[in-house]
């Protein structure tokens, strides 16, 4: 080899993009960084991960970039948000769907799970619909894994007659574990517990007066207390399904250790969004996943008076963030967390890889270790934010974004 550095090409087009080696890396494993470190990939899986060897050149040289795991999102209400950006202004879907997908590839993310919303019409701001819904899971399913692993994560109303009645029809044809979420939109229960946090964003997203918003949460209420049949039979259905291992169940917005002691009766493995302490603490003592969102975890405390994300990850009770509506605010999180030395990097990169894998139930991914999906980001750490310069899904060339020093250096590999 000869001792001048070769000049840069453009990745040859015939080359396999599932095998090649990335050098000159910080690499980011689940308790360790490797500060120059390489990441060697056979057939879209990461064959090796050590210290960069002497004298041996790399198809990809990282620059010293952070190399980590794609993100994993198990929960996005971001396609939604893509297709109606304001009330009246609904996007074709296929538009929204490219558009958003964008967005999570800049993010870094390789892999999520889009919020599918069986509910009719809940919603002030965004009103949902089943025919949507359906829409929704057609677009995902249609997009399948190119160049984000588009998957879904169905959330029920479990006093929505109609969201359970479609949600029964869609999952009789289902194949495999489907991941339901049930949650309960209620006020003055669950999420918005304090019902003056919903009188609030009623009245910020309606216009309404203070008065008007009282009334029309009050109205809500009674209307959904008339739904309480539906509710137990939502129950039922889950539980069923859930037993078998037809369905991953997660339980939206468990407020305290009884709600959670209930979720796991009725065969749920995972506390999304816990808005209590009390309620996190009960589930990590039962070895139950605890997810949080990102953005809470940037504000460092929720938008409906619940508990803090970053509170919960100090305390040691959250094994995986979520993007909730924000895919930029993933990575952002987890690099804000680890400065603040609330966890150290690795622990807050699981956040975001390991730890959403292991909530949807996924065991080839999310880690940087031999034998598993070489979806791999390379970011850099910036000050105070991250920036993401490329991704590199298993069966995917980089992608580069700015001026980031990733041509593919021509050479041996060893």
């Amino acid at each position: 080899m000869s001792a001048a550095a070769p000049a840069r090409t453009a990745w040859p087009l015939d080359r396999p993009r599932t095998d090649y080696v990335l050098g000159h890396v910080r690499a980011v494993l689940p308790d360790r960084v490797i500060d120059d470190a390489w990441v060697a990939v056979r057939d879209g899986r990461i064959a090796e991960v050590g210290s960069q060897p002497g004298g041996c050149v790399a198809d990809v040289d990282g620059g010293g970039l952070y190399c980590l795991p794609g993100l994993v999102d198990v929960h996005s209400d971001g396609l939604e948000r893509e297709r109606l950006p304001r009330p009246g202004a609904e996007l074709p879907w296929p538009f929204a769907m490219r558009s958003f997908e964008g967005k999570l590839w800049a993010a870094g993310v390789t892999t999520v799970f889009h919020g599918a919303s069986f509910e009719q019409g809940a919603s002030p701001v965004s009103p949902r619909a089943i025919a949507s819904t359906r829409e929704l899971c057609r677009q995902v399913e249609g997009r399948g894994s190119a160049p984000v692993d588009h998957r879904i994560l169905h959330r029920l109303d479990v006093r929505c007659r109609d969201g359970l009645a479609a949600l029964r029809e869609r999952l009789a044809g289902f194949t495999g574990p489907a991941l339901v979420s049930h949650e309960d939109h209620t006020p003055g229960q669950g999420q918005y517990a304090d019902r003056t946090y919903y009188e609030r964003y009623v009245s910020g997203t309606r216009g309404l007066t203070d008065a008007e918003a009282r009334l029309h949460v009050d109205d809500m209420i009674a209307r959904r207390d008339t739904m309480l049949d539906v509710r137990a039979e939502a129950f039922d259905f889950l539980s069923g399904r859930a037993r078998t291992g037809a369905v991953r169940l997660f339980g939206h917005d468990p407020a305290s250790p009884a709600e959670i002691a209930a979720l796991a009766e009725r065969g749920g493995v995972v506390a999304e969004f816990p808005t209590t302490v009390a309620a996190a603490r009960a589930a990590r003592a039962s070895a139950m996943p605890v997810v949080m969102g990102a953005p809470n975890a940037l504000r460092g405390t929720s938008h409906a008076g619940n508990a803090s994300a970053r509170e919960l990850v100090g305390r040691g009770l959250v094994t995986a963030l979520a993007s909730d509506y924000l895919p930029s605010g993933l990575l952002a999180a987890a690099f804000l967390l680890a400065s603040e030395a609330l966890v150290d990097l690795p622990a807050a990169v699981r956040l975001v890889t390991a730890g959403g894998a292991q909530a949807a139930g996924l065991d080839d991914r999310g880690m940087l270790a031999p034998g598993l999906r070489a979806d791999l980001v390379l970011a850099e750490a910036g000050r105070p934010w991250p920036t993401v310069c490329a991704v590199m899904r298993a069966e995917s060339p980089p992608a580069r974004r700015g001026a980031s020093p990733l041509e593919p250096t021509p050479g041996p590999r060893s």
